[in-house]
């Protein structure tokens, strides 16, 4: 399929129509694979066929599922596991040992900070956390101990940029990997292998679903470390389901239109939230005046639909104006065709000390939208009524 443009891909690669003849992908809904012979099973167990063994690590909708996020993100090989967090562990239960260093943006999202500090630590593996932007920190932090180097980018909710190939190049003068989580981007519309990264995380549940009706997160790299990951899954067991699976295909095909439209949604709420005399600050990559806008624009190919904001009158004031909204649905999640709302301090980085908070500049006032696919009048409308709240 490399003749082929992304969309398409998104929509054909790896298909194979079982003799059944279906012109949609197939649910492989089986949990182990009957072979014709007990020499056959033992070759397949052993590794000397290929072939399906189990679906905790082999199942054929999953596999497709890999094969196509693979060829959407430029990377070799993936797997995929039964959420973004589930992604994270086999991430650092695979790489890493006693003794290890991991060099972590203070901005990443808050589930991966408190399994950072309270589950890799309690192994012996030293945790660092720099400013995301600060690459004289970077620098600073990695030594030949660290085994990999973690960020978000876009990150989620501030929207800070990280230059993946500047990261990249100090890491890997230091024989360290670079991890990239760009669930904010997707592969729609950023690809950091082809910038230096390693190895890129996802959440598959937020814009790849699109539709908040799964779980689901994947780990994209060279064959030889997805076949790294591959053996802890095989032992661990934290995959993906083939339902899952199935529903994450159906949000690949589609998912390059929406994050296009999500990324006009939001530039438009984006403009409309600065101009705003009750609001003191929008950060959003696709406004001039974000501190990241120039290398949100060479690294990307869209800003995505995500944003956030932050009025004055801490937790009571954003809380008024999240209360006041009606199109909206407050919930923690995002990328969902819905708009979402929520209140980072009290929900996605609520676990967070006030110590890590303030670091990662999570304020009592500041909201997160995940700008849907309604019609943006109609959420303007509802942005606009919400801070009427506080006059």
């Amino acid at each position: 399929m490399s003749d082929y443009k992304d969309t398409t891909n998104a929509i054909h690669v790896g298909i194979r129509q079982t003799q059944e003849q279906e012109n949609s992908e197939a649910i492989f809904m089986t949990s182990s694979f009957a072979y014709s012979s007990a020499e056959e099973a033992a070759g397949k167990f052993s590794g000397e066929e290929d072939g399906n063994i189990y679906s905790r690590f082999t199942n054929p909708t999953v596999a497709l599922f890999e094969k196509r996020l693979a060829a959407l993100e430029k990377g070799e090989a993936s797997i995929a596991t039964s959420s973004g967090m589930a992604a994270l562990m086999t991430l650092a239960y695979s790489l890493l040992s006693a003794g290890d260093r991991v060099v972590c943006s203070r901005n990443i999202f808050g589930s991966t900070v408190k399994f950072f500090n309270t589950y890799t630590t309690k192994f012996g593996v030293e945790v660092i956390y720099v400013d995301a932007t600060d690459y004289a920190a970077w620098e600073a932090a990695i030594n030949e101990k660290t085994r990999f180097c973690y960020f978000e980018t876009p990150s989620n909710p501030l929207y800070e940029v990280v230059d993946v190939a500047r990261v990249s190049a100090l890491a890997h003068a230091k024989g360290a990997l670079l991890c990239v989580d760009t669930v904010l981007a997707t592969p729609a519309l950023q690809n950091p292998l082809t910038q230096g990264a390693d190895i890129v995380m996802q959440s598959a549940t937020k814009f790849i679903d699109g539709q908040g009706r799964c779980l689901g997160g994947a780990l994209i790299a060279s064959q030889e470390i997805v076949d790294v990951f591959t053996a802890f899954m095989r032992s661990a067991g934290p995959c993906m389901s083939p339902f899952n699976a199935w529903v994450l295909l159906n949000g690949l095909e589609t998912l390059s239109l929406r994050m296009t439209a999500h990324s006009l949604n939001a530039l438009k709420l984006a403009e409309y939230l600065e101009a705003h005399s009750k609001v003191l600050k929008v950060n959003y990559g696709g406004l001039p005046s974000h501190k990241y806008h120039e290398l949100a624009k060479q690294q990307q190919k869209d800003f995505g639909g995500l944003l956030s904001f932050e009025v004055e009158g801490g937790r009571e004031a954003a809380w008024r104006v999240i209360n006041g909204t009606k199109l909206m649905s407050i919930t923690g999640n995002l990328g969902d065709t819905k708009t979402l709302v929520t209140h980072p301090a009290t929900t996605t980085h609520g676990r967070l000390t006030d110590e890590e908070k303030a670091k990662a500049g999570i304020t009592e006032g500041l909201i997160r939208v995940s700008v849907g696919l309604e019609d943006i009048d109609d959420i303007i409308a509802d942005i606009d009524f919400a801070l009427a709240q506080l006059s």
